[in-house]
């Protein structure tokens, strides 16, 4: 019998490797990194994490099979030429349909496979669909139920505090001498640079599907943990240096401060090199020891013990009708600025810079900015999917279907109860881009309008038979409904001209691109 361990499973803490001394199988599926044009960083911190995983398995005296091959068949097949009729176990993937794959293309090599649970999210299967019925629950619901379950900032049956959630304290934005910690940055050892030099020699410039080739991201220097010392160390530096100001500034979005307070711990966590109970109890412990404040501690918590957790169940129960739902008939292609960071909106190119060069940008930054966007700009959801797929670090469909077809777009109404869309007037409350930007937060129709405030209230336009008997929209259709005939129609006007433009790069302006108005 041998245990396989995927490259999201990299965890002696939980699962068959922790439960088990049988040999382990580990494969490096070249084709496996050619499905997406992922983002170097990615592909860097997957097969380097792996490399190390293995190390650490030999160093503790476990006997590990490595395969490098273009396909993860072929590298069952090898390890089926060595060892005929061996038996795999592994931790069921989180993906749709991943763990049925898998057994399939272990018998098309003449081994079986044994699908265990996966331990590595705190919620089972079993015990959230018990829970939930056959309803589709809500989340706040469900973190309430979690809390209660688990104890964790519970005082007997009340919580601690005697609020649930303290989401009305944590939208300040930072005073302009703010100094946040440094992120932690992970300096690449031997094996980390020989897995840049091979994803740089094998993978640059091999796609062919978006048509800007490997190269499109703008990558920096590597800085995500990669082994589990290091993904400890990046969890105690966020407790240590930048949890306490997390909850105030968890919204805030700054141009030059890619972080803030923001844990960076996701990568890990999505490789198994962090389990979600030891990151949570390590923020509980630093709140109890330090007196850390009850609003930063339980917007965190909400994080990894609320969200993440509910996420991948409402996926695993809503796929796959969930990956091509498209409630609101977005059919507008991605524009390609999201892949070239080539846009005179400052937010939005900050943020997607940002993301060709490190692969990441916190969640408000997520859904405020990139997905609002999408959103009002009328963009597939599946579109922006498979770019929050490939873009980001810690990415993988569990995550980005979720996040991206329920959430960030509204393309489905199992996560959100409404689209989560603004006009600029959100962003220049929460940020520092609109000082910065040739456009006018404060205009919705003319050549100098923000093009969230046009497409804003152009999409509430479009969308009024299908949104305005929502509860939750309510007051904003009455403000739509202030609005005289010719505005309207002036913002409808405008909307088409922004589209037009940005579907062939051009500005939304007449008069040039942020380059030419900043020289």
């Amino acid at each position: 019998m041998t245990v396989l361990v995927l490259g999201d499973q990299l965890t002696r803490q939980v699962g068959p490797v922790a439960r088990r001394d049988d040999p382990v199988v580990m494969i490096e599926a070249t084709a496996f990194a050619r499905k997406q044009p992922y983002h170097p960083h990615k592909l860097v911190a997957v097969f380097s994490a792996m490399r190390h995983f293995r190390g650490e398995l030999r160093a503790a005296g476990r006997t590990v099979h490595y395969y490098r091959a273009e396909t993860f068949r072929e590298g069952l097949a090898a390890h089926a030429a060595a060892h005929p009729d061996d038996h795999l176990v592994v931790m069921r993937p989180a993906s749709h349909g991943a763990g049925e794959r898998l057994r399939s293309v272990a018998a098309s090599v003449g081994l079986s496979l044994e699908l265990l649970d996966n331990d590595l999210f705190l919620t089972t299967p079993a015990e959230f669909d018990d829970w939930a019925d056959d309803d589709l629950p809500r989340h706040e619901s469900f973190y309430r139920w979690q809390r209660r379950e688990t104890g964790y900032l519970m005082d007997g049956d009340d919580p601690v505090g005697g609020e649930w959630n303290y989401d009305d304290q944590n939208r300040e934005t930072p005073p302009a001498d703010h100094d946040p910690p440094e992120p932690p940055q992970f300096d690449p050892d031997e094996t980390t640079r020989e897995v840049q030099q091979w994803v740089a020699d094998t993978f640059s410039g091999g796609y062919d599907d978006p048509p800007y080739g490997g190269d499109w991201a703008d990558p920096g220097p590597f800085r995500w943990p990669v082994t589990r010392a290091d993904a400890e160390r990046a969890l105690e530096s966020f407790v240590a240096d930048r949890l306490a100001a997390f909850g105030d500034y968890q919204d805030a979005m700054v141009g030059e401060e890619w972080l803030l307070h923001h844990s960076a711990v996701s990568v890990a966590l999505n490789l198994g090199l962090l389990h979600p109970r030891e990151v949570i109890e390590r923020a509980l412990a630093g709140y109890r020891e330090r007196d850390l404040p009850i609003n930063s501690v339980e917007g965190f918590v909400r994080q990894v013990l609320g969200w993440r957790e509910f996420v991948w169940h409402v996926y695993r129960r809503e796929m796959p009708e969930l990956a091509t739902a498209n409630q609101l008939d977005a059919t507008e292609p991605l524009p390609d600025f999201f892949w070239t960071g080539e846009v005179d909106m400052a937010c939005l190119s900050d943020v997607i810079d940002g993301v060709r060069e490190r692969g990441y940008s916190h969640h408000i930054e997520r859904l405020m900015i990139l997905s609002n966007f999408a959103t009002t700009f009328g963009v597939d959801p599946a579109a922006l999917n498979r770019w929050f797929h490939a873009a980001y670090v810690d990415a993988y469909h569990w995550v980005t279907t979720p996040n991206v077809v329920g959430m960030g777009t509204f393309g489905s109404d199992a996560l959100a109860t409404k689209p989560y869309v603004s006009s600029a007037n959100y962003v220049d409350r929460m940020s520092d881009y609109c000082s910065g930007c040739p456009y006018d937060p404060d205009a919705t129709t003319g050549a100098d309008a923000c093009p969230f405030n046009t497409l804003y209230w152009d999409f509430l336009d479009r969308h009024e038979e299908r949104l305005r008997s929502n509860h939750r929209m309510g007051l904003v259709y009455s403000h739509l409904d202030d609005k005289p005939g010719d505005e309207l129609e002036a913002i409808r006007e405008r909307a088409a001209t922004v589209r037009e433009r940005l579907r062939t790069g051009a500005s939304a302006r007449a008069d040039g691109d942020l380059r030419e108005w900043t020289e």
